[in-house]
C-alpha cells in the first residue's frame, strides 16, 4: 500500500491551478499586453527559486462518488523565492480569475503571505492586478445580505511597514483594496498605459456625475505626480527591474543593517567640473543631479519619486559601497523651495531611511518654504513642519553638503543641529534667516530717502552686505564647520560613510514609516 493515488490527485489539482482562469481568459490577458500571474513570478525571482504556498486553494465541485467535477483556483499566487540569492515573499494577483475580485479569492492566502514575510523577516513584493477587496455586486446572488466592512489582515500590512521592505507593482487596474495595497508600501511602480490606481473605477465615478475613463481617473500621470506611486515605467520588465534594484539597497528587515557592496569607484576620485557648476550669480540654476552622481559610486544613484515634489530630489545610492539615502535641492524647480508636496516627499523618504538604517546625505540648496497663496492653500506650513519633525526624529546619521542656499525654517532643516554636525560647505554657500536681496530697500528706506544720491548709497549698502555674505565670515565664528573645495566632496563623503556605519543600530525604530 502507498499514497501514490493521492499524490497523483495532488499533481492533477496542481496542473489545474496552473491553467489559472482558463485558456480563453489567459489569452485575453496576454492580448492586453499583460503577463499572467505565474509568468510574473517567474520573471521577478531567481530561476527555479519559487516555492508556492496554497497552490491548490480554490473552489471545487464534486461528483456524488467524491471525485473532482470542477475546480477554479484562487486568484492570488503566493509563496516565497529569492532575488539575487536573498529570500523574499511574493503575492501575485491573477486577473484571469474573476478579474482579481474578492468573490474569487481566499483572503487567508494574502494574510498568510503578509504574515510569513513579516515574521520570517524577508522583503515582500506584491504584484497587484485587480480589486482584491469586497468583490462585486454579483456576490449578493450567493449571499443575499450586506455587511459592515472590515479588512482582514490590515494590521499585518501596517506592521510590515515597520519591519520589512515592501514593494508594490501595479500591473493592471487596481481598485479599492488593490489600490490600498499599492499605496501601503515603501516603493511602488506603475506601468504606463497598463495600470491604473483608484479608490473606485469609472462606473462608480459616473454615479457621482464624473464621466471619465480609467486612465483619466487613475493613470500614471495622475498617481506618479501626486506621490501615490513612486515610479511609472514603460513595461512590466522595467517594473520588476526597479523592484529588484530598490531592494538591493535595503536590508532584509529592520533587524539587519544594509549590506555593503564591492565598489570599483576610487574613493579619492575628484571631478573638476564641481569647482564651477554652481553659478556665481546665486540666481542661475544648475543640475544638482549631476553633483549627486559625481559624488556617489558611479552608476549607483537610484532616484525615487521623480515626478512629484520636484523641488527636492530623493533616491538611494552607494558611497564606497555603503548604501545611503540621498536628498538634494533642485534649483530648477522653484529655486529649490519646499512646497507642501516636497515636504510630504521628504517626510516619507526620511522615514524610509530611518526605518531601514540608511545614513542620509543631504545636498542643500533651499531658499526656504515656498511662498504665496497657492502654497498656503496647499498647507505648506503643516506639511513643512511634519518634514522637519521627521528629520529631527530620525536616528540615522546625516551629512549635509551645502551647495548654495540655506534660508529660513526649511533651510535650517538640513539635519538635526542638536546632534554632532557632519557638514561640508562649498564657497558658493549663501545662508541666513531670509535672503538679503529682497529686504535691503525696506530696511534702509528712511536713510535712502534722506540721502542726496539714493542710488549710490544703495550700491554702497549692497557692497557692504555682499562682504558680510562671505561663507568665510560664517566659518570664522564656527557657524560653518568646514568650507571645502567642492572637488573634495566625494573623498570626504567616502570617509563619512564608513564612520556612519559605526553608529548604525539594527532593530525597529520608534517612529516607523507609515504608508
Amino acid at each position: 500500500m502507498s499514497w501514490k493515488p493521492e499524490i497523483e490527485d495532488l499533481r492533477a489539482r496542481e496542473a489545474l491551478a496552473e491553467q489559472m482562469g482558463g485558456e480563453e481568459r489567459v489569452a485575453r490577458q496576454l492580448a492586453q499586453g499583460k503577463s499572467t500571474a505565474r509568468a510574473r513570478v517567474d520573471a521577478l525571482l531567481d530561476p527555479s527559486s519559487f516555492h508556492e504556498i496554497g497552490k491548490i486553494a480554490g473552489v471545487a465541485e464534486y461528483h456524488p462518488d467524491g471525485s473532482l467535477k470542477s475546480y477554479l483556483p484562487s486568484n492570488m499566487v503566493t509563496g516565497r523565492g529569492r532575488i539575487d540569492g536573498r529570500p523574499v515573499g511574493v503575492i501575485a494577483d491573477d486577473f484571469t480569475v474573476r478579474g482579481g475580485a474578492a468573490d474569487a479569492a481566499i483572503w487567508q492566502k494574502m494574510v498568510q503571505a503578509e504574515k510569513f514575510a513579516g515574521e520570517y523577516r524577508m522583503p515582500l513584493i506584491r504584484m497587484v492586478d485587480g480589486t482584491g477587496g469586497g468583490g462585486s455586486v454579483k456576490m449578493l446572488e450567493k449571499d443575499p445580505r450586506t455587511y459592515i466592512p472590515e479588512t482582514p489582515g490590515w494590521e499585518v500590512v501596517v506592521a510590515n511597514m515597520g519591519q520589512i521592505p515592501v514593494v508594490s507593482l501595479a500591473l493592471g487596474p487596481c481598485a479599492g483594496l488593490g489600490a490600498g495595497r499599492v499605496a501601503a508600501s515603501h516603493y511602488s511602480v506603475m506601468v504606463k498605459g497598463l495600470s491604473q490606481v483608484f479608490v473606485a473605477g469609472p462606473p462608480v465615478a459616473r454615479a457621482i456625475g464624473e464621466d471619465i475613463d480609467k486612465e483619466g481617473l487613475g493613470g500614471w500621470e495622475i498617481q506618479a505626480r501626486n506621490g501615490v506611486v513612486d515610479e511609472a515605467v514603460d513595461s512590466e520588465a522595467e517594473a520588476m527591474a526597479c523592484a529588484r534594484r530598490f531592494l538591493s539597497y535595503l536590508p532584509g528587515s529592520v533587524d539587519d543593517l544594509p549590506a555593503r557592496a564591492p565598489s570599483l569607484d576610487p574613493t579619492d576620485r575628484k571631478e573638476e567640473f564641481l569647482l564651477s557648476i554652481v553659478p556665481r550669480d546665486r540666481v542661475t540654476p544648475y543640475k544638482s543631479r549631476k553633483i549627486v552622481e559625481a559624488c556617489v559610486d558611479a552608476g549607483t544613484f537610484f532616484e525615487m519619486g521623480k515626478a512629484w515634489g520636484r523641488s527636492i530630489i530623493t533616491g538611494l545610492a552607494r558611497i564606497d559601497g555603503w548604501p545611503v539615502a540621498i536628498m538634494a535641492g533642485d534649483p530648477y524647480v522653484l529655486d529649490g523651495a519646499w512646497t507642501a508636496d516636497a515636504a510630504r516627499k521628504i517626510e516619507r523618504f526620511v522615514d524610509l531611511a530611518n526605518t531601514f538604517h540608511l545614513p542620509i546625505v543631504h545636498f542643500v540648496d533651499c531658499p526656504g518654504f515656498a511662498v504665496g497663496r497657492k502654497h498656503e492653500q496647499a498647507g505648506v506650513t503643516r506639511a513643512g513642519v511634519r518634514a522637519m519633525s521627521a528629520i529631527y526624529q530620525a536616528r540615522v546619521p546625516f551629512c549635509a553638503v551645502v551647495m548654495r542656499k540655506a534660508y529660513g525654517l526649511a533651510g535650517s532643516a538640513m539635519f538635526n543641529p542638536s546632534r554632532a554636525k557632519a557638514r561640508f560647505c562649498w564657497p558658493s554657500g549663501d545662508w541666513g534667516s531670509l535672503p538679503m536681496d529682497g529686504g535691503v530697500e525696506a530696511a534702509f528706506r528712511r536713510e535712502l530717502e534722506a540721502h542726496p544720491d539714493p542710488a549710490a548709497r544703495l550700491a554702497e549698502i549692497k557692497a557692504w552686505m555682499e562682504g558680510l555674505r562671505s561663507p568665510f565670515r560664517t566659518a570664522e565664528s564656527f557657524y560653518a564647520e568646514e568650507i571645502i573645495d567642492p572637488r573634495d566632496t566625494r573623498p570626504l563623503l567616502c570617509e563619512w560613510a564608513g564612520l556612519a556605519r559605526r553608529v548604525l543600530q539594527a532593530g525597529p525604530v520608534r517612529t516607523a514609516m507609515r504608508p
